[in-house]
């Protein structure tokens, strides 16, 4: 055996061994914060990233966090795994609140923090323009984990996570365009920057198109649930590997195919079964992916590190602030002038001082060329602004959304769900048992009995939700909205089903929608 080969097995063990020290951490955490009700309260994340604060504190590294490793391992799943899951309806009705923060509000964000910065600091203008843009990326993972427990509006929740999926593409570019200026090797320039900002963003946002697509009717040929969600992996990875490669912005093209293959590819080229397992596969991989990364996040802070640095992390948390004031309010307000739904002023609260920053903004800052003056400056700011924003924002977005009167009623509403659901499933089950062919094979004594048992529960379930319904004017609502979620999935799953049967050559637009768009239009 040679030296070379020796060294390796070596490493191979010694990163195999930080791995499960790693893992054994995070579902240590996560099964205590299960265990114990005090710990429910805490997001789980946050509760990550206050463990490998304590073990920071006492001087246990678990492994080196490397910027690539976050950029092109951790950073696909997450982002894939959030578009995969966003509805592509609900976005697009709020899309343009959602670029509106994602794209203008980036800007302001960049320059805000950087001129803040640079007029009460000691930074330059480059070095802080590069501050600004690792700052300007939000990572509301357990905000948005926490809407959905406690009840939240589905609008908020997307309008946090739409916001999210896209200015996390948006600063990576404006990180990209700003780290030469500091470095000498490149000048700023407004047309020049421009043009390589929509460069960057096109072929994202091609080649996310031509993947997701491609895969999308690639997945129409055959029904193999285990192949299917393998590409959808290899699309996450490919896409973002493939788009940084030919010089655009693998954030953007791994969001574009998550997209298209969550509303249109699972639709056309997927059946049930084979959605639910690839949604559950992408479950398990976020939570596996954000248990590492947050638990990394507090491991590698290093403390006094960040005492040389707290004025310049001061400012910046006032100046995060400020920036994220000027975006929500500001653009909520323009966005209310420009379309009919309104954001209203307590959720423009929940979306300011739910605005976190996270691994997106770590990776950035850990990526600055060892060689620029002022690397530990931007290190040490960024870090210090993510542990104030997980630790006081992250912990207090609740205590909001109750002093706000945001909460809603999330356990009434999922009970009522469920009894719905059950009804569905209890009426599809006495459709099977009244065909004729079945029936007749078998002993009337014990198909009758069976039917009874349904019948009753079915009347069971029917006693219960009119029950609710009395009680709670607002179910009624949950229903209608359902209603029109199924009505809207019957008739893309029809296309779906006509594709694959090779009755129709390409999915068509949804009539429905138009028809709901009309109808509620009309009302107004």
């Amino acid at each position: 055996m040679t030296i070379d080969s020796t060294i390796t097995e070596i490493s191979i063990k010694g990163n195999l061994e930080q791995f499960l020290i790693v893992l054994s951490v995070s579902l240590s955490v996560a099964t205590i914060s299960r265990i114990f009700t005090w710990f429910r309260q805490i997001p789980y994340t946050l509760l990550l990233v206050i463990v490998g604060l304590a073990l920071a504190f006492v001087d246990i590294r678990l492994v080196n966090l490397s910027p690539e490793l976050i950029l092109e391992i951790f950073l696909p799943p997450l982002l894939f795994e959030a578009a995969w899951n966003i509805r592509w309806r609900s976005l697009k009705e709020n899309l343009l609140p959602v670029s509106l923060f994602a794209i203008v509000g980036v800007i302001i964000s960049v320059v805000g923090i950087a001129l803040a910065l640079s007029q009460f600091t000691a930074l330059s203008l480059a070095t802080a323009l590069l501050v600004g843009a690792s700052l300007s990326a939000t990572d509301p993972v357990s905000v948005v984990a926490l809407f959905r427990e406690l009840g939240a509006s589905k609008r908020l929740t997307i309008l946090m996570e739409g916001e999210s999926l896209f200015n996390d593409g948006v600063a990576v570019v404006a990180f990209v365009l700003l780290v030469g200026i500091p470095l000498g090797i490149q000048e700023f320039s407004l047309p020049t920057t421009v043009i390589q900002f929509f460069t960057f963003v096109g072929i994202g946002l091609g080649i996310g198109n031509v993947i997701g697509f491609g895969i999308s009717y690639l997945t129409q040929r055959f029904d193999l649930p285990l192949v299917e969600q393998s590409l959808t992996l290899v699309s996450a990875y490919g896409t973002y590997l493939v788009t940084e490669e030919l010089g655009g912005s693998g954030v953007i093209g791994v969001v574009t195919v998550g997209i298209i293959l969550g509303n249109f590819g699972s639709r056309i080229g997927m059946n049930p079964r084979t959605r639910l397992l690839v949604s559950e596969f992408w479950e398990f991989l976020a939570f596996f992916v954000n248990s590492i990364v947050f638990l990394l996040i507090g491991d590698q802070i290093n403390f006094v590190s960040l005492s040389n640095n707290f004025n310049l992390i001061l400012v910046a948390i006032a100046a995060v602030l400020v920036t994220r004031a000027i975006v929500i309010f500001g653009l909520g307000n323009i966005s209310n002038l420009l379309r009919k739904t309104q954001i209203n002023l307590r959720e423009q609260t929940v979306l300011w001082w739910g605005g976190l920053r996270g691994s997106v903004s770590i990776a950035l800052a850990l990526s600055v060329p060892v060689l620029m003056t002022g690397r530990q400056e931007i290190i040490d700011t960024v870090f210090g602004v993510v542990l104030f924003t997980l630790l006081v924002q992250g912990l207090t977005t609740q205590w909001l959304l109750e002093t706000l009167d945001l909460i809603g009623d999330q356990p009434l509403k999922q009970e009522y769900s469920e009894l719905l659901a059950r009804r569905v499933a209890l009426k599809r089950v006495l459709n099977y048992l009244d065909d004729n062919e079945i029936s007749s094979l078998i002993e009337p004594e014990f198909y009758r009995y069976q039917q009874g048992l349904v019948k009753g529960e079915l009347q069971s379930i029917e006693d219960k939700i009119e029950k609710m319904n009395r009680e709670h004017d607002n179910l009624r609502s949950l229903s209608r909205e359902q209603l029109r979620e199924q009505m809207l999935d019957l008739e893309a799953d029809t296309y779906a089903e006509l594709i694959r049967a090779g009755k129709l050559n390409e999915n068509l637009s949804p009539l429905m929608q138009e028809i709901m768009a009309q109808a509620d239009y009309n009302e107004i």
